[in-house]
Order: C-alpha cells, then sequence, then structure tokens
C-alpha cells in the first residue's frame, strides 16, 4: 500500500480545495447527469427499492445463464421491470426530489400501465405471433401505451435530445402514409422496433457489464487507478493535469459515462490542477476531456463496444483490438498539449515526498486481475455473458486482499443495486433508439439518408466524411453514449458504409468517435459543463478548451477512414508501423501549434505551420508525409538550436 502520508496529503488536497470552491459533486451531478436525478427513501420504502433494484440484478443474471425464454419474451420482461424502476426512483423533472418517500399517483398508473404493455405481449405471445400484422384493436392500443410510457421514462433518465429525435423519426414515418397499425406492429411487437438489437444487446450482454462494472469499482480500482498515475506523472511538470489524462482513461472505460467520470474523478484531479497553477478553465476541460475519451479506451470502452460489435457482426474481441491505437492518440494528443501548456507556464509537478512510491502500488496490482480475466476469456471464446459473470466473481475475490474495500454482505448486495440502477438509463436509451432503426428499416429512410449525402458529396469521400460528422455531433448532442452510437451506427453509418464503400468497421468507428465528442463539444457539452462547475469557471469557455484539447477525436476518424492500416485492416506490420509513426508526430506538431509551445515559445506564424505539417503528416500519402515531417523536422532543429544559443547567451 501507498504512503499515509501521500494518501493523507492528496485527500486534504482535494477536500480543502472543494470546500474553497463550493464544489457539491451531488448537486453538479444532478444538474448535468440525469441518472443521479433520484427519489429520496428513507426506512422500509428504501428498503423495498433497494430490494427491487436487486432483485432485478439478480434475475438478469439468471435470465443470461440459465433461462431458455425465447428472445422476444426476455427483451419484454427486461423493459417492463426497467419502466416499473424507472417510474419508481426517477421524478418528472429534475430538483423533484425534496419529499421523501414519495410518488405521486400518475406515475404510479405510468409506471403499471408502461410495465404491463410489455408484459401483456409475453403473456400472450404466442397468439399475438400467429396473428403477425393482423394485430387486433387490444395489441394497437396496448403498443401505443407501451411506446409513449417508454418515452416519458427515457426523457426522465436521459433528456429531451433523444426524445426530439425519435419524435421526428416516428412524425416521418406517419407521413409516409403507413397506417397506424402497421407502424406499432413494427415498432412494438417485431425485433425491428422497440425490442430490438440495442434492446436485445442491452438485455444481454450490456447488463452484465454495468453489474460487473459496480463490482469493480467496489475494489477500489478507481482510486487505484489514480494513484498509479500520481506515482507515474504526478511530479512531472504539470503533473496533476498528467494524472488527469491517464486515470480518466483508466477510470473512463469502466464507468461508461463521459459526466459521470469527470465528476468523481474530477473532484480529486481538478483542485490539484488549480493548485498547480493551470487556469480553472483549462483543469476542468482536461478532465471533461479524457473522462470522455474513456469511453473509446479498449478493453472496455463504456459499454457501445458490445453493440458495435453486433452491428459489425464481428467478435467483441476484434473491436477492441481495432481500438487500440485511436485511443493511443487521442490521449497522446491530450497528454502532449497538457505538457505543452505546463512548460509555457513554468509550471511545477507535485512534490515526490508527497506521491507514493510505484513500489508500493505494486502490491496491489492484483486489482488488475478482474480485468485481464474478461479480456482473455473473451479472447478464448467463451461468451460474452459468461465471461463478464466470471470476471465478477473475480472481482469479489480480489476485494477480499484489502479491507479497507473488502466485500461485505451489505458491500454485495449495494453492488447489485448499484448495477441494476445504472442499467436503467442505457435500458430506456437503447429501446428509444430501437424506435430510430425501426423507423428508418420500415421507411427505407437510410437509402434516403444515403442518396442524399451521395448525391451532395458525388465520389468525393472528404465531404461525405465531413457531412457525416456534422450529422453525427449534432445528433449526439445531450444523448448518453450507447443510444448515441446506436443512432449514429442506425442513421449515419450505412452512408459510409453503402455510399461510399467503408469497411463497416471503420465506418461504425467513425460515427462513434463523433457521436461521443458530442458530450464536449458546445453548445451541449455536459462533460465539459461539470468540469467547469467543480473548477468553478466559465462553462462556455471550458467547453471550448475541451475541444481544443480533443482535437485528435476530431482527426483520428479521418485517418482511419483514408488508411484503415491504424485499425488494422487490409494492412501490413510496416504499413501500421509508418501509420502509427507519422500520426503521432502529426499529433505531436498539431498539440504543439494549438498551446503555442514546443520546446520555447511559438510565433504565430510558426503555430500555423506546425498545425500544417501535422495535418500533412496524418494524411495518408507518401507525398504528404515526406513534406509534413520535414517541415516538423526543420521546426523542431529551430527550436533546439534556439534553446542552446540562450542557453549559452545567459552563461
Amino acid at each position: 500500500m501507498f504512503k499515509k502520508k501521500a494518501e493523507d496529503s492528496l485527500e486534504n488536497t482535494t477536500a480543502m480545495h472543494a470546500e474553497e470552491n463550493g464544489a457539491d459533486l451531488e448537486a453538479v451531478m444532478k444538474k448535468y447527469d440525469r441518472e443521479a436525478n433520484t427519489r429520496h427513501f428513507e426506512g422500509m420504502p428504501k428498503v423495498i427499492v433497494r430490494c427491487m433494484l436487486i432483485g432485478f440484478a439478480l434475475f438478469m443474471i439468471y435470465m443470461n445463464l440459465f433461462s431458455t425464454w425465447g428472445e422476444q419474451i426476455r427483451r419484454c420482461l427486461f423493459l417492463g421491470m426497467v419502466i416499473l424502476l424507472v417510474f419508481t426512483i426517477y421524478p418528472r423533472r429534475k430538483g423533484v426530489t425534496h419529499k421523501t418517500n414519495f410518488i405521486p399517483w400518475y406515475d404510479w398508473i405510468l409506471g403499471i400501465a408502461g410495465s404491463a404493455s410489455f408484459f401483456y405481449y409475453v403473456v400472450n405471445f404466442n397468439e399475438i405471433i400467429q396473428k403477425a400484422t393482423r394485430i387486433g384493436q387490444v395489441e394497437v392500443v396496448v403498443g401505443i401505451i407501451g411506446i409513449l410510457v417508454l418515452t416519458e421514462a427515457c426523457r426522465r433518465v436521459t433528456g429531451i435530445p433523444i426524445i426530439v429525435v425519435a419524435t421526428a423519426f416516428v412524425i416521418y414515418a406517419f407521413s409516409t402514409g403507413l397506417p397506424l397499425r402497421r407502424i406499432i406492429y413494427n415498432l412494438f411487437y417485431t425485433t425491428t422496433g422497440v425490442i430490438g438489437v440495442p434492446i436485445g444487446v442491452c438485455s444481454t450482454f450490456i447488463v452484465l457489464f454495468i453489474i460487473f462494472g459496480a463490482f469493480l469499482e467496489a475494489t477500489g480500482i478507481s482510486n487505484f487507478f489514480i494513484q498509479c498515475a500520481n506515482s507515474v506523472a504526478g511530479a512531472s511538470s504539470g503533473g496533476p493535469a498528467k494524472v488527469a489524462v491517464i486515470s480518466s482513461a483508466l477510470c473512463g472505460m469502466v464507468s461508461g459515462s463521459s459526466v459521470g467520470n469527470t465528476v468523481t474523478t474530477g473532484s480529486v484531479t481538478i483542485p490539484m490542477m488549480k493548485k498547480t497553477g493551470y487556469p480553472a478553465e483549462f483543469a476542468g476541460a482536461v478532465e471533461a476531456a479524457a473522462s470522455t475519451g474513456g469511453q473509446i479506451m479498449p478493453p472496455i470502452m463504456g459499454a457501445a463496444a458490445f453493440l458495435m460489435a453486433e452491428m459489425c457482426g464481428v467478435e467483441y474481441a476484434s473491436i477492441i483490438q481495432k481500438a487500440i491505437l485511436p485511443a493511443f492518440l487521442y490521449f497522446s494528443g491530450i497528454f502532449l498539449m497538457v505538457h505543452f501548456k505546463a512548460k509555457k507556464l513554468k509550471l511545477m509537478g507535485i512534490p515526490k515526498d508527497e506521491l507514493p512510491k510505484f513500489s508500493h502500488l505494486f502490491k496491489n496490482i492484483y486489482l488488475l486481475l478482474p480485468l485481464v480475466v474478461l479480456v482473455y476469456m473473451i479472447i478464448d471464446g467463451y461468451t460474452m455473458s459468461r465471461s463478464a459473470i466470471f470476471a465478477t466473481l473475480v472481482a469479489i475475490a480480489v476485494s477480499m486482499f484489502n479491507k479497507e474495500n473488502r466485500m461485505t454482505v451489505d458491500g454485495f448486495f449495494t453492488a447489485l443495486e448499484n448495477g441494476g440502477k445504472g442499467t436503467l438509463s442505457v435500458a430506456a436509451a437503447c429501446g428509444m433508439a430501437g424506435i430510430i432503426a425501426g423507423v428508418v428499416s420500415m421507411t427505407g429512410l437510410g437509402q434516403i439518408f444515403i442518396s442524399g449525402i451521395v448525391s451532395i458529396a458525388g465520389n468525393n469521400l472528404i465531404i461525405a466524411l465531413m457531412l457525416t460528422m456534422v450529422c453525427c455531433i449534432i445528433l449526439g448532442m445531450g444523448v448518453p453514449t450507447t443510444a448515441n452510437y446506436i443512432i449514429m451506427a442506425t442513421t449515419c453509418a450505412p452512408i459510409l458504409i453503402t455510399g461510399m464503400n467503408m469497411d463497416i468497421i471503420a465506418a461504425n468507428m467513425f460515427v462513434f468517435y463523433f457521436g461521443i465528442v458530442a458530450d464536449i463539444t458546445p453548445p451541449v457539452a455536459l462533460a465539459a459543463y461539470a468540469g467547469s462547475a467543480i473548477a468553478g469557471a466559465n462553462p462556455m469557455k471550458t467547453a471550448f478548451n475541451a475541444t481544443m484539447l480533443a482535437i485528435a477525436a476530431f482527426i483520428i476518424p479521418y485517418i482511419f477512414a483514408y488508411n484503415e492500416a491504424l485499425l488494422f485492416i487490409n494492412t501490413t506490420p510496416l504499413q501500421v508501423i509508418q501509420v502509427v509513426i507519422t500520426s503521432f508526430i502529426g499529433m505531436f506538431s498539431i498539440s504543439a501549434g494549438m498551446i503555442g509551445y514546443m520546446f520555447r515559445d511559438l510565433k504565430p506564424i510558426v503555430r500555423i505551420i506546425c498545425i500544417a505539417c501535422g495535418l500533412m503528416s496524418i494524411h495518408p500519402s507518401m507525398a504528404t508525409d515526406v513534406i509534413g515531417v520535414t517541415a516538423f523536422a526543420a521546426i523542431v532543429a529551430c527550436q533546439l538550436l534556439a534553446n542552446r544559443k540562450g542557453a549559452k547567451a545567459v552563461a
């Protein structure tokens, strides 16, 4: 275990700055993360709600490991329970949580009616299947109730944006002249609508991995990641910002939430960055950009990676393998920018005597065992469900070696409760995303999108990519990562796959990247706003700083769109090495140009040249690589020579 002195120092620093900034972390979570905006229960009602969540989590484990029910029955049972829990736990709007043990009458009606709609499908499954498109008036009414109540449930846990998008798609379906009966049948009673692929993946893989994540966090692995990052980078120039980048990458891949990770990890890192000397808006932006990037960090990648594997028809192991190099470049870009900023501001790191020694932290490396087991089992061919369950058992076992985070009976049930609760927002969003996918499938809207973009772009890939990027950022604003990706994969990815003959994984990865950066892109930059609240900074300035720091996320997708070697697709080892080296040089040059410092301050014209060199190095053409790398080398040489002359003049 690391030094007690280091632990106390870091905790005291965090507490002191939290008090100075008046940062109420719970209030920040409730403001920017709807999942945290829940009702308050005490006494027996609290026990009942807790038992409901625990029972839900246990039922999901049972359903995935032992049940032999049909897929439609499993998905309807899952959604029925989700709706009942959402209306039990979440109020109709933010801030309506002041009454203890209070659920209004209309929430009882909505929760029961919504869940009953899906349970009706389960009870009458055989009869409904036989009727097919000839469903009766009762089935139409049941379907309408189920869809409307699911929409309200989704609004409560994820917000308005995805509702607006889904509503627009449904209105389009009606505008095509399709009868109500057919629309309801397709959206509610078939596996191309509400109970489609998104809910199928959510009710199997995602729910079990969310439960795994809850048990993994209970082992204290987040604190371990933060302390490891402190040990590795804390003492270097501007160390706390580098700690934020490393720890947020590691913690974010498990949490799967940009806002949640920004608040939890940022409560430690942001005060430390401000104390070191970073401007408040820069400190909040570093945490937001790194936390958002955690969702592209293998091997977990939040929950969207499981959906991507399903959408692309490939193994999950293939997705995490192809995500390695882009994630490395993304975090390299942020790391370089915070380094250049620290050098430019002449910032120091954390004193070494206040940092944990890595040799002490090495004793807790066993905390990584659940992740190692998870990845090994998936690569070895085990199903993702069984891999998640086994890794959860390993997480429980490793917790026993640390008395501070040892899994007790109460801790076991608390992890199940957190896992069950964490599933609700993802499930509701997946249901709504299924509506969008259903409309696209039912109306042929996807082909219209493809034809429209292709007609504008012609055969020019760069125009198609830019138009797709804009669509992804707009559609992804304020939408949770999982639902965000489903929308992108349904509406935008086919444009690149069918219209531009792009590889299916490259196209899905492209839209995934631009979907998640919506969390830090103004004007709806929820992760950046959460970081600004903790830092006590201007929200919009923080968002623009976060966008600058995450510039790699706006560039990397174009790299693998033009050069699939970055994703290990149709390539050779030599091509992979070439694209990694030139891309890293490009990110180094762009980072220096954006900050205005490399080995010394850069003049405005040199900054522009640096950015241009970086973009040329990133472009897959050999000619642009040579020009970009050569110009970059010349700038580096001039910088080092100027430093040397300056040192001699001082001497």
